[in-house]
């Protein structure tokens, strides 16, 4: 299990700049590697049989059309979070005849954690290609940059 995860994580820092679009839009042949990525790991981590995988993953198609919709959708940001969970919801009920529900309520949550691993790389592959490093100080709406709490303006 441990060297499974070494493996995603492996695979995640060689794959992940893949999901980032060029200057002509998102690349078709990057997104399918990290899409390629996201089914091993799902598959994995709650162990399908190939039998429940053949059944999972069009039904897990259908799910993430509707989850595209509402993410390109104009909502707000709660609406577009009740829409999310009223989907979930959903498929909650065909995931499970499919999983059980105990896989199904875990799907969701490796469902997030890819999600997160994967920003999570992007986020610094992206400050590495920018020069790297800490963290730049926020600013403030006036400008100031970070201060300390003493109010002395000296970064912290």
């Amino acid at each position: 299990m441990k060297q499974f995860l070494l493996y995603i994580s492996f695979a995640l820092s060689a794959f992940s700049s893949y999901a980032q679009p060029g200057e002509d839009g998102p690349n078709p042949k990057k997104a399918e590697k990290i899409r390629a990525l996201y089914v091993a790991y799902i598959s994995q981590q709650l162990q399908f049989s190939p039998e429940e995988a053949e059944k999972f993953w069009p039904v897990h198609a259908q799910f993430e059309s509707e989850m595209q919709t509402i993410n390109r959708s104009g909502l707000s940001d709660l609406d577009k979070q009740q829409k999310i969970l009223d989907v979930k919801k959903k498929y909650q009920p065909a995931f499970g005849r499919i999983i059980g529900a105990e896989r199904s309520n875990g799907f969701y949550r490796q469902n997030d954690q890819f999600r997160e691993k994967l920003t999570r790389r992007l986020h610094e592959m992206r400050q590495e290609r920018n020069g790297g490093g800490g963290m730049k100080p926020r600013e403030g709406i006036g400008g100031g940059g970070m201060r300390r709490k003493n109010g002395s303006g000296s970064p912290q």
